[in-house]
């Protein structure tokens, strides 16, 4: 892409007030304002243009990212660790069984005392109800704290990786695609998606996928529709949300047990596994009781509970009932693929071998947006640091 085009798009970012991102986290998207939302895409899609042209997009000259990962991760974890690095900040994961926390020491002294030279914490903590999300808020109190009593210079600011409420990063950069997909926000009005529960051979997947789609997706104009087998229910208070952003957009959101329902006329399909928010919160309590015994009962039910509904699977007969037979199937992957991952899953193996190039491309977006998280949040003018680069213009590889 040119420097013109760029800079058309920088120009294009200072029409949004996105002031208020400055020094602060990124959390929950249903906190973000919609000129918010907005920039976070159009920083993300300039700086993966200036590094796709050549140009180095770093910002910083030293410093930390600081990775939390409280469950496995491939995606998310490589794509924070792709953004500090494209920004120019070194990564320091945070094991926290290398580290004093393991002998006790409390959340507010360990914030402060890997903090001294980050700018930006990343943390993903997502399998615990009532934990993730607020163990998030904890750290970002310390933080404040110490930067109020003078012992942190800049107060690193936090971006969710995944909690148990929410996944920012992957539904943003789930929604970029679907953007870029369609030609632009103004091409969506209208467009059906179907969130839907899939089945999948494990238990204990976390909500906050699902929960972001339909807090993020109903923005847009789109008519959403969740849909699980009866007792699969998310969080009623993210439910509540959709219904609100959907009354403001002028589109619908609604919930149905037909899988079939779902996908039909859809234009966008995103077939996903999770487990019920019922059982979530049981597990939860049993996790924080030390109660093993518990655990592995639950765990026993929920997988018989779940091999109740195999047919609940994305196949090839469903996907020709979609819009045209042509819906743009999602995933945060990864997929449990039936006859290949797993003998019998939440795809057919032809559907996602069809599909594999846009899955792909789908990921690609979120080291470009954790990165456009990051500079929004320590920069006081993102849009004058960007012409800066632009007109630097130093080559990405010297």
């Amino acid at each position: 892409m040119d420097r013109t085009r760029i800079r058309e798009m920088i120009t294009a970012l200072t029409r949004h007030d996105y002031a208020g991102m400055y020094m602060n986290d990124f959390l929950e998207t249903w906190h973000k304002t919609d000129d918010e939302v907005a920039a976070t895409f159009k920083v993300a899609d300039i700086l993966r243009a200036m590094r796709e042209s050549g140009l180095s997009p770093r910002i910083f000259d030293s410093g930390l990212g600081i990775s939390l990962f409280r469950d496995n991760s491939t995606r998310t974890r490589f794509s924070f660790a792709s953004a500090c690095n494209m920004l120019g900040l070194a990564v320091q994961d945070l094991d926290e069984g290398k580290s004093q926390i393991a002998h006790g020491e409390t959340v507010r002294e360990t914030a402060t005392m890997v903090s001294f030279m980050a700018e930006t914490v990343g943390i993903r903590d997502d399998m615990f109800i009532g934990k993730g999300n607020s163990y998030m808020r904890e750290v970002a109190a310390a933080l404040e704290e110490s930067h109020r009593d003078g012992i942190l210079p800049r107060r690193p600011t936090i971006v969710d990786l995944q909690c148990d409420i929410d996944h920012p990063t992957q539904c943003m950069a789930d929604m970029l695609h679907i953007i870029n997909h369609y030609g632009g926000v103004d091409k969506l009005k209208g467009k059906k998606v179907a969130m839907t529960w899939a089945y999948s051979p494990s238990y204990g997947k976390p909500l906050s996928v699902p929960q972001g789609v339909i807090g993020l997706m109903t923005r847009f104009g789109m008519d959403v529709t969740l849909a699980h087998p009866e007792g699969y229910d998310v969080m009623p208070e993210v439910e509540a949300i959709a219904t609100e952003n959907a009354q403001a957009a002028g589109c619908a959101y609604k919930r149905t047990n037909s899988m079939r329902e779902a996908f039909e006329d859809a234009d966008i399909v995103y077939p996903k596994s999770w487990a019920p928010f019922a059982a979530m919160q049981e597990r939860s309590r049993l996790y924080e009781n030390n109660d093993r015994s518990g655990v592995d009962a639950l765990e026993k039910d929920l997988l018989a509970q779940n091999a109740r509904f195999k047919d609940w699977e994305c196949t090839e007969e469903l996907m020709r009932g979609t819009r045209k037979g042509q819906a743009l199937y999602m995933h945060c992957l990864p997929a449990d693929i039936t006859g290949v991952s797993c003998g019998q899953g939440e795809v057919a193996a032809s559907v996602f071998d069809r599909y594999r190039v846009p899955l792909y491309r789908q990921a690609s977006y979120k080291p470009y947006i954790i990165a456009a998280m990051i500079l929004l949040a320590r920069k006081a003018d993102p849009a004058d640091t960007l012409v800066r680069l632009l007109e630097e213009g130093r080559p990405r590889v010297r």
